[in-house]
């Protein structure tokens, strides 16, 4: 088959996911790969990738938190092009035209949902964000009525598919048929690896620059060991403390080794820090989805979750003193999802190719050959130049 990939660019976590199943996808499927932003950086060194663009986020500028209002006005013009059909949209939907694809998988990608549907052509939704859409998570009531919202846009921004993979480290009930809950996806790097027990703490924030706040800085100079610190702008070291630039196998590597992570709670992250039986410090950023992963890690008893202004020594001590039984629980929910996605793909695909016409207005098959990784689509309107995006 011939297939349309479009990967999410905000952080580094949909571009892992997708690392885990591009080499089996490949070896069977013809694929051109669509992303932008920190995804297009992760995937292009080892496949070829088309770049996008992506929506963004917009943060306060002494707050150093997401902007919902800041964020809408920021991404107003884009949107109006996905709504209106404008020139990036037009330039997106003729790329996937070119190539001719039987279906698209779509992880949290707007541009490539929308247009694969124009197309009529089947879409796979494959993320962790659409267990809001598709299934029934544990929503504190004082998210609900956020969740509705957030629900909504993503809603809007990925009109419903035809199938639907959620990968999640915690348990999920789906809400409706089509719909296959997985374990969160470890690469075959992380599967390789040889958990060791290290002296460091690993930090990663998505957003560094805007999340590194000096009183994090301070309470980690406090914590009393070593800390690598991942997604920030800093580079080099500030006593125990060494910034290090974003990488794959290097930054895999120090997970496998550390002592313990503290991170924001991205799903793909936290699935295979616990693949490796790491206990998580977790601080969500200002969305419900990680609040709510960031309450599966307390209810799992595999880690501990706090926020920004709470984050202290102290905390990180009392965290650390605690890894016995964080440790104990990881073994226990311990979730290998890349044989479930396999086998759920692969059905998915077969499903939705049985009756599937190529449509009049798109190529003949073999036409299009893959975009390598220098191809580009030109920014346009309220797209961010740094090409973060709207869900993470």
């Amino acid at each position: 088959m011939r297939i349309v990939y479009g990967v999410h660019g905000y952080g580094r976590g949909h571009a892992t996911r997708a690392l885990a199943v591009l080499p089996h996808l490949a070896r069977r499927h013809q694929i051109l790969v669509l992303a932008g932003g920190d995804a297009h950086a992760a995937i292009a060194p080892d496949f070829p990738v088309m770049r996008i663009p992506t929506l963004g986020f917009a943060y306060g500028r002494r707050s150093g938190k997401r902007s919902n209002l800041r964020t809408f006005r920021r991404n107003f013009p884009a949107a109006l092009d996905l709504l209106l059909n404008g020139p990036v949209f037009g330039m997106v939907r003729g790329a996937i035209a070119d190539f001719a694809p039987d279906a698209v998988i779509c992880d949290a990608e707007t541009w490539t949902c929308h247009a694969a549907a124009s197309l009529k052509i089947p879409r796979i939704s494959f993320d962790h964000i659409g267990m809001m859409a598709y299934c029934r998570p544990r929503i504190e009531w004082r998210d609900q009525l956020e969740a509705r919202f957030d629900t909504l846009c993503y809603q809007l921004l990925m009109p419903e598919p035809e199938r639907v993979i959620v990968s999640s480290f915690y348990p999920l009930e789906p809400s409706r048929r089509g719909v296959r809950v997985i374990g969160t996806l470890a690469r075959r790097a992380v599967r390789e690896a040889v958990p060791t027990t290290g002296k460091h703490l690993l930090v990663y924030f998505n957003q560094g620059h805007h999340q590194f706040r000096p009183s994090i800085l301070r309470a980690l100079e406090g914590v009393g060991c070593p800390v690598h610190v991942y997604g920030t702008p800093r580079r080099g070291r500030h006593g125990a403390l060494s910034f290090l630039p974003p990488s794959n196998l290097p930054f895999l590597e120090d997970l496998a080794a550390c002592r313990a992570v503290i991170s924001t709670a991205g799903n793909q992250l936290m699935g295979e820090a616990a693949f490796l039986g790491k206990p998580m410090l977790v601080m969500p950023e200002r969305c419900v989805e990680q609040r709510l992963n960031a309450a599966a890690v307390e209810r799992l008893g595999i880690g501990i979750r706090t926020t920004p202004s709470r984050f202290s020594a102290e905390l990180v001590r009392r965290f650390l003193d605690g890894s016995g039984r964080y440790l104990t629980n990881l073994k226990e929910h311990k979730r290998d999802g890349l044989p479930e996605a396999l086998s759920a793909l692969e059905q998915f695909l077969g499903e939705l190719a049985v009756g599937h016409t190529k449509c009049d207005d798109r190529a003949e098959p073999g036409r299009a050959a893959p975009i390598g990784p220098k191809a580009r689509l030109p920014e346009h309107g309220g797209i961010v130049a740094e090409e973060r995006s709207l869900a993470s």
